[in-house]
């Protein structure tokens, strides 16, 4: 169960508490829950108690008891405890959690972390003739795309004094209202085309808008300090060990990847594929504020999904003489998976994800 997931989860137990007569609230648009703070237990926590407590009237304790025993018969939760004034914290099942998360991003394929938020939404970008603020324009305009919504840039052309319009996103949408923003990041020190696309673009989206660009053959070379190179070989690793499975004759099957005195459950790599959609979503969602717009942060999302992948992917085939089992098919199952995000990530960014390196 994704945070996203888990948030519709908590909003649905609101709406059985709202029909069967237990609250008299308005339901909210939409719940936050996080990883617990100090003194917290479980996966996650959410303060919605506390939140709906005054319009209901009720403690918020009391309003957190009611949510209590709705979200304790929920699919993927284990258990339910209520700590401080209110917060609900939330445990789930990690290991039927984990297997529902790499079947949804089969599913889904690419388009994992997808949806229709933003759907009907116009951004309007003012864009300056400046290579680093082009390519963060195009970048936003697919995030923003992959959320539902559009996003359409204006130039003004040197010399004419006229904005000239170009509208990226989903052009059948145009409801709702729209909301300007001006794109200024840190220009890039140099061109960067020579270190071509895939590199130049890396170059100009990873470092935050405000931070000043690296135009340097640093991107290009095929070591571990170069962030680029670990999204992509991670990705090459996933492929070339679906291949290596079809060469000894089995193939993925989610299910369970901690095998006792073997390998720990991956935990950092399943937190970070559940929190793919949120990190979309969060990026898409930015150019509402001035200042913000930053496919940066998908770019350090895809780092650090890289990081957690590469640990897992020596434990996938089987060793020696060694059988394949259903552990050594979840943890293909999980790689494949993993390898799915980092490219739909990639090209999100405008960057390929070669399966060879």
């Amino acid at each position: 169960m994704t945070p996203v997931e888990l948030s519709r989860t908590v909003l649905h137990a609101v709406r059985r508490a709202v029909d069967a007569g237990e609250l008299s609230v308005a339901v909210p648009a939409r719940v936050v829950v996080a990883p617990p703070g100090p003194g917290g237990a479980g996966d996650y926590a959410t303060n919605i108690a506390l939140q709906l407590a005054r319009p209901a009237g009720q403690p918020a304790l009391r309003v957190a008891e009611v949510l209590r025993t709705h979200l304790s018969d929920a699919d993927g939760i284990t258990r339910v405890e209520i700590t401080g004034p209110g917060f609900l914290n939330i445990s789930l099942d990690q290991q039927a959690a984990a297997t529902a998360l790499v079947r949804r991003i089969r599913a889904e394929g690419l388009r994992y972390g997808h949806g229709d938020s933003l759907a009907g939404q116009v951004y309007e970008l003012r864009v300056p003739f400046e290579v680093r603020a082009e390519v963060l324009a195009d970048a936003l305009a697919r995030i923003v795309a992959s959320q539902g919504g559009r996003v359409a840039t204006h130039h003004r052309a040197p010399g004419d004094g006229h904005d000239h319009p170009r509208s990226v996103g989903n052009p059948g949408d145009t409801r709702g209202p729209s909301s300007g923003h001006e794109l200024r990041p840190h220009p890039a020190p140099e061109d960067p085309t020579p270190l071509g696309l895939d590199a130049a673009c890396w170059a100009l989206l990873h470092p935050a808008p405000h931070d000043r660009p690296r135009i340097t053959a640093d991107h290009l070379v095929q070591r571990e300090s170069n962030p680029l190179f670990r999204v992509r070989y991670a990705h090459a690793r996933t492929r070339a060990l679906g291949r290596n499975a079809a060469d000894l004759g089995f193939t993925a099957e989610p299910g369970p990847v901690d095998v006792p005195g073997h390998l720990p459950a991956p935990l950092p790599l399943l937190s970070l594929l559940a929190d793919h959609p949120r990190v979309l979503a969060t990026v898409a969602a930015l150019p509402r504020a001035e200042g913000v717009a930053t496919p940066s942060r998908l770019a350090r999302h895809l780092v650090a999904l890289a990081d957690a992948t590469l640990p897992l992917l020596p434990a996938v085939l089987p060793l020696g003489e060694e059988k394949p089992s259903a552990a050594h098919r979840a943890r293909l199952a999980l790689a494949e998976a993993a390898g799915t995000v980092l490219a739909g990530g990639l090209s999100l960014l405008g960057i390929d994800a070669p399966d060879h390196l």
